[in-house]
């Protein structure tokens, strides 16, 4: 797995100097561990993405077991469809259904 925190810290460092010093962000950026966790602090850093530049990046993203689970959690918790979790996690319905197959949830 890759050295996340090595690489938000370099990325900080370069562009964006004045949110090194922030508390928050130092807490984040010592948690970061599953993918959940990873895409919320990419959210905090550079904000909510355009959406040209979401799609595309979409496409690249990989979930840990323990974040699928996550997301699948929440669903069950919020009773929400695949439609509405795939909109709030911004992935596709296919992949909350190919999930749910996968791990065996309601």
């Amino acid at each position: 797995m890759p050295d996340f925190k090595q690489i938000y810290t370099d990325i900080i460092i370069e562009k964006f100097p004045e949110k090194i010093s922030d508390p928050v962000v130092i807490n984040k950026l010592d948690s970061l561990s599953t993918a959940i966790d990873i895409l919320k602090f990419n959210k905090l850093i550079f904000g909510q993405a355009e959406y040209a530049v979401e799609i595309k990046s979409q496409r690249l993203r990989s979930y840990d077991e323990s974040s699928i689970r996550e997301i699948l959690n929440y669903q069950n918790k919020n009773k929400l469809t695949n439609s509405e979790t795939a909109n709030h996690f911004q992935t596709s319905r296919n992949t909350i259904a190919k999930w749910k197959s996968i791990y065996k949830t309601g």
